[in-house]
């Protein structure tokens, strides 16, 4: 309903006016609009939900709030706002300065990164709800087992006490079927909630967050810990996001857009940071431990950004002295036994006698994890003669098998290929070139007659794994936890992971693999099959930060992440030219910029641009500049049919 307009305020008296920010993923309009305020209102607040008129589009659209003003030229023709939607503050001021300042970062805006922290308005649970003002109480035995915990860890309690910034080396345990990193989150959010102060606890999956649940739930009450989940129903996230807008401080668990709860934080920690799940997959792409440093910078608190091994990107960060570097007081290191290429290949086994061994000693005691590269029965199929790939007829894509003598499967497009030949040898027999969990399971029963085989991946998940014999054949990242601890791990397809050709596939091979060796029990071997080299080095030494000093070191002269950052530009050919062109005139080097090259058959190119942190405002502020720009002239109608420029900086793995 309309607001009635109000009668014209004195010049002497000045008015109301209220800045806004519109909710509208039009780049031009990322920026704070100037609305009167109608006395028919009332009293307004700052960070609530209103709606306003668009003289531009004619229409009326949603807003928040940001400041209220008053003011003095009271000739200047202002629109009036036209309701206030509800006065439940919604967008603080701690809120819109980060969501500002990370936009600004990434050549975003700022209503891109609020609809990912604030879920749409859902009635009936705002008008029941009640804010908390009482402090949960934690109980002193589980704050002094918290402080135990902590104290794990040389130094960490200062850095939690003194609101510092630390990379944690997480100690690679599991007591009964919580892992060490779990318990030490949980340990650090629990000390802060004793002294009246909230946490956020951002981690990648949803397995991750169940396993992070259940150790806070041995430490705080129910009440105190608020869940952020992208499964959750529009009324249970909406209502714990109000929750977390309550004077009571609380522990807030979540994904990656948690990191923008809009609780007074005493302490934000991110789990396993080079996971590729926390980089956020929408504009701006404001990857999760970016936000947290600015969020740092902005509100003070502790971070922490815990992980079995390290990211170049936080160990670049330790070297410059932004991070704190902690480990455990007394390290406890994986038994890891490697098995190089060579002695594979002299087996002519998938797994070497060794690694069969300890699997067959070892599932008399308990469960053993087998960790394989892809799930499915055989992902690739390949001539029976000639060993050429089999590919689908239509798209190209590569031939799989469900199961042993099934019909090929296109991994692309789902088409069977009932008449498939082959076209270098003309033959229609295929072999099965690789195996997944499932064939792997299959294959595995056989060779262990009368034990349970267990499948974990994207299709079958499996949370937990009680300690009876099994194996349990999983995916990386899909590994359940076992009571106790695996007595045996052994790392299959090692070979393979390391050749997908991404700049970080080294880095996150290492990753996967060392949480899959921070599953096993204490002293139980973890058998790493097929690799050798400096990172499998670093797995069997556990030495992760001397391997990502390694690789920030062969980065540096090709300027390539995260010794630099870079940029991604798309668009058409003149769109893109003239971006880079602007950059040119900022400074950057010729030699900066890779491309432009074509991208797809609608004539789109695409381009990198490498630079310096210290010139990280100066482009991202160039490069949202010849956005606006675009959007501007598409909007006016001169270039309607234009591809739009789209701007993504700090990517992850640069591909031209």
């Amino acid at each position: 309903m309309s607001a009635a307009r109000a009668e014209p305020t004195p010049p002497n008296e000045g008015r109301r006016i209220a800045r806004v920010l519109i909710d509208s993923p039009l780049p031009q309009l990322d920026r704070l609009f100037d609305y009167a305020v109608p006395d028919a209102l009332g009293d307004v607040e700052p960070g609530v939900r209103i709606k306003a008129p668009l003289r531009t589009a004619g229409r009326v659209i949603d807003g928040y709030i940001v400041e209220i003003d008053v003011e003095p030229d009271a000739t200047r023709t202002l629109s009036e706002i036209e309701s206030v939607v509800s006065p439940t503050v919604v967008l603080p001021e701690r809120l819109y300065r980060l969501a500002r300042r990370a936009a600004d970062r990434a050549a975003g805006s700022a209503s891109d990164v609020l609809r990912l922290a604030i879920p749409k308005r859902q009635v009936r649970v705002e008008k029941a709800w009640t804010a908390d003002e009482e402090a949960a109480v934690v109980e002193p035995d589980r704050l002094q087992h918290a402080h135990g915990v902590i104290g794990q860890y040389d130094g960490l309690a200062e850095v939690i006490e003194q609101s510092g910034r630390a990379a944690v080396e997480a100690i690679p345990v599991q007591v009964g079927e919580t892992p060490g990193w779990a318990a030490l989150l949980a340990a650090a959010a629990t000390a802060q909630l004793a002294q009246g102060r909230s946490s956020v606890l951002v981690v990648p999956d949803y397995r991750d967050q169940e396993l992070l649940l259940a150790a806070l739930d041995g430490l705080l009450p129910a009440g105190a810990v608020v869940r952020h989940d992208a499964r959750q129903s529009n009324p249970d996230r909406y209502r714990a996001f109000l929750r977390t807008l309550d004077a009571a401080p609380c522990v807030v668990v979540g994904n990656r857009s948690a990191v923008y709860s809009p609780v007074r934080a005493g302490l934000v920690a991110i789990w396993d940071d080079g996971d590729p799940l926390l980089a956020e997959p929408l504009a701006p792409y404001v990857h999760a431990r970016d936000a947290a440093l600015l969020r740092q910078e902005q509100e003070g608190g502790a971070l922490l950004l815990a992980a079995h091994t390290r990211s170049t990107d936080v160990e670049r960060l330790v070297q410059h002295g932004w991070l704190r570097d902690i480990t455990a007081a007394r390290r406890v290191i994986p038994n890891v036994r490697l098995s190089t290429a060579q002695e594979l290949e002299q087996s002519a086994q998938r797994i070497p006698s060794t690694a069969f061994a300890t699997a067959r000693a070892a599932i008399a005691d308990g469960p053993v994890l087998v960790q394989v590269a892809r799930p499915g029965f055989a992902p690739t199929l390949v001539c029976a003669t000639c060993r050429h790939p089999a590919r689908c007829r239509h798209c190209g894509g590569p031939l799989g098998a469900r199961r042993r003598g099934a019909v090929p499967v296109c991994a692309w497009c789902g088409r069977a290929a009932h008449a498939w030949r082959c076209p270098e040898c003309d033959s229609d027999q295929v072999r099965l070139a690789s195996s997944g969990t499932e064939r792997t399971a299959d294959e595995l029963g056989r060779a262990f007659p009368g034990v349970r085989v267990l499948v974990s991946d994207g299709a079958h998940p499996v949370q937990h794994v009680d300690a009876r014999p099994a194996l349990v054949v999983a995916t990386r990242g899909a590994e359940p936890i076992a009571e106790g601890g695996y007595r045996a791990v052994i790392l299959l397809d090692g070979a393979r992971m390391l050749q997908a050709p991404e700049l970080r596939i080294a880095e996150s091979c290492l990753r996967w693999w060392s949480n899959a060796a921070a599953l096993a029990a204490p002293g139980a071997s973890v058998h790493l099959v097929g690799v050798d080299g400096p990172v499998a080095r670093a797995l069997a030494t556990w030495s992760a930060p001397a391997y990502a000093r390694s690789e920030l070191a062969a980065r540096l002269p090709l300027h390539m992440p995260p010794t630099a950052r870079v940029a991604q530009i798309e668009g058409l050919p003149a769109s893109v030219r003239t971006a880079l062109d602007a950059l040119a005139a900022t400074g950057l080097t010729r030699d900066a910029v890779l491309g432009p090259v074509p991208v797809d058959d609608d004539g789109r190119v695409r381009a990198l641009v490498r630079f310096p942190y210290a010139a990280g405002q100066t482009v991202a502020d160039t490069l949202r500049a010849a956005v606006v720009a675009e959007a501007a002239q598409s909007r006016r109608g001169r270039t309607r049919a234009r591809v739009p420029l789209s701007v993504h900086l700090d990517i992850l793995e640069p591909d031209i």
